[in-house]
């Protein structure tokens, strides 16, 4: 069991030596141009990622805010379970968040989407919606890219295809977002 933890923290390491830096950089500048210009951002995604989604925007809507003194307008596609089961009973699953979307996205608002796959047919949707009606997307993915990495104005690729290592480097980069902000919040407005 040793040499598999051993094992299992130097894929950990080696994955996190992936994240593209100048990507990371460009979301953190396109989440503080959505604070300036009061823009929504909207954060979502399946299973662990749908996690992820969730503890970012508690983080960026809390702590990020307090630290800089102005509200992020920030929101979780994914945690209104009555809203996305209706959808998905009454229309069909892979819709979930884009008829979210269509409610509340407007040109100009930010969508975060993470996904390891890249190719979540519901994920798909939403972006391509987006995408359409003038949101800017950041997509957080996998080793696989997928049909994400096509669609996003920012694809923060993390070299790794195992789910939660590639998840764990989610949430860091996530944490790099939110942390930029409450550690440097004299370089925001």
């Amino acid at each position: 069991m040793r040499e598999w933890i051993n094992d299992y923290i130097a894929a950990e390491k080696k994955a996190l030596d992936t994240i593209p830096v100048d990507q990371v950089a460009a979301a953190i500048d396109t989440v503080n141009e959505a604070l300036r210009e009061e823009r929504q951002i909207f954060v979502f995604g399946n299973g662990g990622s749908a996690s992820n989604s969730s503890h970012f925007a508690t983080d960026l809507g809390k702590g990020s805010s307090d630290a800089v003194g102005k509200r992020f307008r920030v929101t979780s596609l994914n945690d209104n379970v009555s809203w996305m089961t209706a959808i998905g009973n009454d229309y069909d699953y892979s819709g979930i968040y884009r008829r979210q979307l269509e409610n509340y996205g407007k040109k100009g608002d930010v969508v975060l989407v993470m996904s390891v796959s890249g190719s979540s047919p519901n994920l798909v949707e939403a972006c391509n919606w987006a995408k359409e009606n003038g949101l800017h997307i950041i997509a957080l993915i996998g080793g696989k890219r997928g049909e994400l990495s096509k669609i996003a104005d920012n694809c923060i690729v993390v070299e790794e295809t195992h789910y939660g290592r590639a998840e764990d480097c989610h949430m860091g980069i996530a944490h790099m977002i939110c942390y930029a902000f409450i550690e440097n919040p004299d370089l925001f407005s």
